[in-house]
């Protein structure tokens, strides 16, 4: 099963026989040297996902034996019965390890631990959803398998997006000039990565107003009480609360495009955070 030079064109479609094969056979010396190969056969696309981190501050050796756990946990947990894409399930669950060893060592804010939690389930949850639905989940198929409103969903996906476990005083990826990620920051704050699951907001953030956007940054990301928005943005505290309100059953209208009467229930819910349903069957507040 040599590789050969396939460049970043190399969909590893070549593994799915030896992958058939490991999912078949019973004897466990036989099943560990399958396993082996194909492990072998794909650590150049583990390596290609750890150097897509290695502008973080961490050792790019630690961020590559990260990658291949998670290779390992993509060969262990394919399953051929479902499909024969292996890349597709392979890229998100390795990037998931990664993503997992930043997260798991700190967050960047303080986010409430609900929301922390639900961003957990719900990254198991869009693993487990991507490979039986052969592409990534919309928020609504989470919160269907998960059992929650999709406005908690939609919180969670926001908060993955506020952790980082780099110092700025760390050195750049590789770099043999002493050069840390504070000389190759501008002024603006850009420890917020955006995530995988974030990209789906992202569209529907842009339709937001100004100020919806500026309050959504300032309750999630600055984790500022609506009190303190209240003074930040000129608005009362009420105003601020139907604000939160609207603006998460507007991320939720943009992303929901199917289910809509399975999801029906979810609007007598409060959104994660506990911000109070005032603003429900209004109009958006100016």
């Amino acid at each position: 099963m040599a590789s050969g030079d396939r460049g970043d064109h190399d969909d590893y479609s070549d593994v799915i026989p030896s992958l058939r094969a490991m999912h078949e056979e019973k004897d466990d010396d036989s099943r560990a040297r399958l396993r082996e190969g194909v492990i072998a056969r794909c650590l150049p696309l583990a390596d290609h996902v750890a150097r897509r981190f290695s502008e973080r501050g961490e050792p790019i050796d630690d961020l590559r034996q990260v990658a291949r756990i998670g290779l390992m946990h993509a060969v262990d947990r394919f399953d051929v019965e479902r499909g024969n894409n292996f890349l597709a399930f392979a890229v998100p669950t390795v990037m998931g390890e990664v993503k997992r060893y930043f997260r798991d060592s700190t967050w960047s804010i303080r986010v409430p631990r609900r929301a922390q939690e639900a961003s957990l389930n719900i990254a198991k949850a869009s693993e487990e959803l991507l490979q039986s639905l052969g592409r990534s989940p919309r928020p609504s198929e989470i919160a269907k398998h998960l059992d929650l409103p999709v406005g908690e969903v939609i919180e969670g996906m926001v908060a993955r997006s506020a952790y980082t476990a780099s110092s700025i005083d760390a050195e750049a990826g590789s770099s043999t000039d002493g050069w840390t990620l504070a000389d190759t920051l501008g002024d603006e704050d850009s420890r917020l990565e955006l995530v995988e699951e974030f990209v789906t907001l992202q569209p529907a953030l842009e339709r937001l107003t100004e100020r919806e956007r500026t309050i959504l940054t300032l309750r999630f990301f600055k984790s500022m009480s609506q009190s303190e928005i209240a003074r930040e943005v000129g608005i009362s505290q009420m105003h601020v609360s139907r604000l939160l309100t609207r603006i998460l059953e507007t991320l939720r209208s943009e992303v929901v495009v199917e289910d809509d009467d399975e999801d029906a229930g979810d609007d007598d819910s409060l959104p994660a955070g506990g911000e109070p349903a005032a603003a429900k069957g209004r109009g958006r507040p100016r």
